[in-house]
């Protein structure tokens, strides 16, 4: 259930974060109170107009867990239900249960290993297209679905500073530098 604390603790911090680490860390504090022990991690759909058709990039831009999932780790998926699901479809993903979640991800021993049973995949979006994705993994073998309501609203909040850092990474590439923008 959303509370009036971590509601008025997450509206007074996070306007006020002057970077992703910040804003993610103000989310990621707020996740914890409202559903437990789990992960945070922020995937940016890296993918290149050069990469091989049927494949897709993801590079993590943030991790509540940074030793088991660095910051920068970067994966290449190909096209399977999931992808098409939460990547090309932009469509949020539930998967419950060490089936589901062995079924989705490579790194299913490891998912287990740090206790964690089910997942919720949201894409966030621009201009209707999904550019990243918000991953929140818990120790319940299922969510409720006020559960997956409070991750999907998460995901909203954090989607204006991810979609800045997205920019930023993108401006250096091409040696521009980080926008003047503040997160």
């Amino acid at each position: 259930m959303l509370s009036v604390e971590v509601c008025e603790r997450l509206c007074d911090a996070l306007p006020r974060a002057a970077t992703v680490d910040a804003a993610m860390g103000h989310i990621e504090s707020a996740r914890r109170a409202l559903l437990g022990p789990g992960l945070l991690t922020v995937n940016l759909n890296a993918t290149a107009p050069d990469d091989p058709p049927g494949e897709v990039q993801l590079q993590r831009l943030w991790s509540s867990d940074p030793q088991a999932y660095p910051v920068a780790g970067r994966k290449r998926k190909t096209l399977t239900p999931w992808t098409q699901q939460l990547l090309l479809r932009a469509e949020v993903f539930v998967g419950e249960g060490e089936t589901a979640l062995a079924e989705v991800f490579d790194d299913h021993a490891l998912i287990a290993a740090l206790g964690l049973r089910a997942v919720v995949n949201v894409p966030l979006l621009e201009d209707g297209r999904c550019v990243a994705t918000f991953n929140v993994l818990g120790t319940r073998a299922r969510w409720t679905q006020q559960e997956i309501a409070l991750v999907r609203l998460l995901a909203l909040l954090a989607t204006p500073c991810v979609l800045r850092a997205r920019r930023d990474a993108w401006a250096s590439q091409q040696g521009r530098g980080p926008s003047s923008s503040v997160a």
